[in-house]
């Protein structure tokens, strides 16, 4: 075991694949239960920092802010991102709600319409910022991206509509994959900024592309192969060239996409939904644990929405017993918690991560 002494060690510890003093822990959440959680906690409501101090987070985001003009115009009824002008509309439930895309303006869309669509340029993000909010989190393990980056099948869904953008894969499309490339371009270049910017303090990227559903792949490792991979492997090759790992989100049953994983560099994977096909712990710790670190594992959809405390202690110490052993294991729900998850069940995981998530 490497003694260590602040989160940043711990987590690339456990990146590395090695034990750490203990499992380290992330959050993400909907806005219902955060707030509930900062009230739990005698919070202000916008003070995030102090809630991550509470609930013992490891890990801290930063990134470039933009700055620039707005690009698409707003709708009455819609939310319209100013930046890429994906179309979202409140969907309300018991529980609290969310923002669904809509409308998809690019569904129709051919090569001359995705070429002249406005798209933010690296120009106008302020990475003077960056190394400051580095700093102001140096205890911490930094990282910028996140299960956005570069999200090629679901981030050209919200403006051309899940089943055409399978379609364009399936087609070779000029128009979708001009779509993915033109949003890679972009992204790409911002985040080799922002790594320019931080000096050194970003301690790993964070990638995502969702890749399967609960019962399989969501599309063919040939596809992956043809489509996908090339254009990962730009972000996979840029954390390299500043000698961070690479992380990378992919909800659903993904593990077939591992070995390529593997093969392009990346270090560890995230989300890990325990009830989707070939994701139990125990399948992926004993097939790629001496290859691969892992992050999540504590399903949102499981004992912590659905379960007492009882039940989330023993989902969390039963995680833990398989993904432990040898290191590399950071525990972290599979997706933004739930509002229809009870406060006490949630703070319960990270109680049991603290007494239990001892090495």
């Amino acid at each position: 075991m490497k003694k260590v002494t602040t989160s940043k060690e711990r987590v690339l510890t456990a990146l590395a694949r090695r034990q750490p003093d203990r499992v380290p822990v992330d959050y993400d959440a909907n806005a219902g239960i955060d707030s509930r959680l900062k009230k739990h906690f005698g919070l202000k409501p916008d003070d995030d920092e102090a809630l991550l101090v509470a609930l013992g987070v490891d890990f801290r985001g930063v990134g470039a802010r933009y700055k620039g003009p707005r690009l698409h115009k707003e709708i009455e009824g819609r939310a319209v991102d100013p930046l890429w002008g994906i179309h979202r509309r409140w969907i309300g439930h018991d529980t609290g709600g969310y923002w669904d895309f809509c409308d998809f303006p690019l569904s129709q869309a051919g090569l001359e319409e995705i070429e002249a669509w406005p798209m933010p340029s690296p120009d106008d993000f302020d990475y003077e910022s960056v190394a400051a909010e580095c700093k102001r989190y140096g205890k911490y393990a930094v990282y910028t991206g996140g299960p956005g980056l570069p999200d090629l099948i679901n981030g050209s869904g919200m403006l051309r509509g899940m089943e055409q953008v399978l379609i364009d894969l399936v087609t070779d499309d000029p128009a979708g994959l001009r779509l993915m490339d033109r949003r890679v371009e972009v992204n790409l270049e911002v985040t080799r900024r922002t790594l320019e910017a931080a000096k050194g303090a970003i301690d790993f990227l964070w990638m995502g592309e969702d890749l399967g559903t609960q019962i399989g792949p969501l599309i063919s490792l040939e596809l992956f192969r043809k489509h996908i991979r090339p254009r990962h492997q730009l972000f996979v090759d840029l954390a390299k060239s500043f000698g961070i790992p690479a992380m990378i989100h992919s909800c659903g049953s993904s593990s077939w996409a591992y070995d390529d994983f593997i093969s392009m560099g990346i270090a560890a994977v995230d989300t890990l939904q325990p009830e989707a096909k070939d994701m139990a712990p125990a399948y992926l710790k004993q097939r790629f644990g001496d290859r691969l670190a892992f992050h999540g594992c504590i399903s949102t959809a499981g004992p912590v929405a659905y379960g007492t405390v009882d039940d989330v202690v023993k989902s969390v110490r039963d995680t833990l017993t398989v993904m432990m052993p040898g290191g590399g294991y950071c525990l972290a729900p599979t997706h933004a918690l739930q509002d229809n998850s009870p406060t006490e069940n949630v703070v319960a995981i990270y109680e049991a991560a603290r007494k239990y998530g001892v090495y």
